[in-house]
Order: structure tokens, then sequence, then C-alpha cells
């Protein structure tokens, strides 16, 4: 009987760390949810579930770690943007108690965080990647860039919060109107093509593969995505990873342009699409785990297929709640699966 291993995952209300709940269900890893609101989704269908405080407050790593050493987690997988710094900081600590943080180097967090830093980084390595500029200083003399042109946060961001297509001078005139601060912006070329999302894995300072999905957006999120083959694509992300060197899961998200892939995002993390990724033969937190904790070489077999995102309820009992609440702990011997 293969021995089942304890991994935690946090942002389990999320996208993602629902997403890296469903990877990982039917596997021989028994995921302990973390989440800061009793709300959280994936609280709910996990057999041990913990609130901890949010990222930004002073206890959070000393919680999460405390956690993993109870449980005895081997893993830690991050399922929220804002917990990368932090775990990448204190990432020795968890190792010090038996638990691998899934999460880059800090100065490999910071580089994916910074949209300026990303585009000079793989501009330096001959990376397609749309001409980026901070708009500080520039917005008054001018962007010299062709309309339309971007304009995002140069720091953070998901979902397309704070991003704005500038059609015109007056786009940008009534954007700094608004009241917006632009000194925390960038302006960034705009690459008028199919976007993809891409998935790889990477461990020991080598990519191990790659999956290319082509995908279609809604408010921010990928609602259709299509697994697809496309050798250009995949060399590209392999050359961005051997450039970056992330550790574990990294998204890439890129578009095409006179058949050139642009990449425009890399996210140093599972992506809100893993599980789509899992359900196509690339599971990225199984493959990390296999690896990490039993040694298994990465291995997969992509399907092409079309994916389909829909809404789904979850019907759970207010004791639940209200345990969880409470105790700040729940325990459920057979929930249901996402």
């Amino acid at each position: 009987m293969e021995t089942r291993i304890r991994v935690a995952v946090t942002g389990a209300g999320g996208g993602v760390g629902q997403s890296i709940l469903k990877a990982l269900q039917g596997s021989a890893y028994d995921v302990v949810a973390l989440d800061a609101h009793a709300l959280a989704t994936g609280l709910y269908a996990a057999r041990k579930s913990y609130l901890i405080p949010r990222p930004d407050d002073p206890d959070f790593v000393d919680e999460v770690l405390t956690i993993c050493q109870k449980e005895s987690c081997r893993l830690l997988f991050p399922g929220l943007d804002t917990e990368l710094p932090v775990l990448a900081q204190e990432a020795r600590r968890f190792v010090e108690v038996g638990t691998i943080p899934i999460v880059s180097s800090p100065d490999v967090v910071e580089l994916c965080d910074n949209k300026l830093a990303t585009y000079q980084a793989l501009s330096r390595h001959g990376i397609g990647v749309p001409v980026t500029m901070n708009l500080s200083g520039n917005a008054t003399a001018g962007i010299p860039l062709p309309y339309p042109y971007v304009v995002k946060k140069r720091e953070g961001g998901s979902r397309s919060r704070d991003v704005h297509v500038v059609r015109n001078a007056g786009d940008l005139t009534a954007l700094k109107a608004s009241g917006v601060d632009l000194s925390l912006f960038v302006a960034q070329e705009h690459i008028d093509g199919e976007e993809f999302t891409c998935g790889s894995v990477n461990l020991d300072g080598t990519c191990h593969g790659v999956i290319v999905m082509r995908r279609l957006l809604r408010d921010g999120d990928t609602y259709r995505c299509f697994v697809v083959s496309d050798d250009t694509v995949e060399a590209e992300v392999y050359k961005a990873m051997d450039a970056v060197k992330p550790f574990g899961a990294c998204n890439v998200q890129l578009r095409m342009r006179d058949g050139r892939p642009f990449i425009f995002e890399i996210n140093a993390r599972c992506s809100g699409t893993t599980a789509a990724r899992a359900m196509s033969g690339f599971n990225e937190p199984r493959m990390i785990a296999d690896y990490l904790c039993r040694g298994i070489a990465p291995s997969y077999a992509v399907t092409e297929q079309t994916i389909l995102r829909y809404w789904r309820e979850r019907v759970v009992p207010n004791s639940a709640v209200e345990d969880l609440t409470r105790d700040r702990v729940l325990t459920r011997s057979s929930p249901e699966p996402l």
C-alpha cells in the first residue's frame, strides 16, 4: 500500500488554491487546506483545514510554520501572490521543520512580480516581450509607443485589475484626471493576437516540461481554454524558464504576433488553470510532489482538448462554518471533492 504524504495548500478559497486542491484529489497526497477566511470554499474539501492570518500579518509565518510542523506536511503550495515574497524570505525556516515551500528564491519572486524587471531580464536573453517602460516621467513627456498601448501596475495586480488600454492622448489625460498614481504603473506595447497561458515544472534549475493552452478571458479569468501543440511557443517558454530559473510551477502568459510569441507576464507559482492542465495530462503539483517526496522524475502525456469552465455550488453545513470560525481548525472524515 502506497504511503500517503501530507502537503499544505494556502489560499484555499481562491482560484489558484482550489486548482491545486483539484490537481491533488485522488492522489497519494492528503491536503491540509489553509485560508484566512472561514467561508473559503476549499477549506471544506479537505480532511483537515485551518484558518490562518493574512500574509501581511506578523503572525502569518509562525502560524503556518506551526501547522506544517504539527501536521507533518512535506510540502507547502502557496495559492496567493501576496504570500510569495514572505514565504520566499522565510523558506529556510520551513525546510528546518521538514516542509519544502514550493516557492522560488526572493530574487525570482521579485523579478516576476515587477513587469519592468521582467521585460528587462527577458530582453537581455533575446526573448520576445512587449516593450515596457515606466510611466513616471514619461507620462508628461509623452509615451514613445504607438497607440494603442496598455497601462498596468508595475508590481502586483491580478485578473486584469488596474489594466487600462490607452487608445489616444485623451485616454491618458482621463486616466491621470481619475486620480490614478501613474508613478506605480508601466506602459506596455499592445500585442494584438491570440493569448496563451503556459504551465511549466521547474526543478533543480531545469525546466522539465511545458504545456501550452490558448485561452479566452472573462473579467480577467480564463473561462475557455484549448490545449494545443505549438513547438514555437514551447521553445520560447523553455528559453524564458532557463533565463529566470524559477522553482516549482511557473505560469507564462503570452500573445502571438506574426508567428512570434511575446511574453507579457510570468507568475512564479501554480495557476488558476492548474486543474485544467492536470485534466489534460500535465499535473504540475503532482509531478512536483512526486519528484521531491518520492524521487520520481517528472513525466506527462498531454492531450489536446477543449476545456470549458463553469460555476459549481457547494453546500456547507452551518455547524462546520461555526466550528472552523470558533476553533480555527476543522477535521472532516470524508469531504466531497471540489
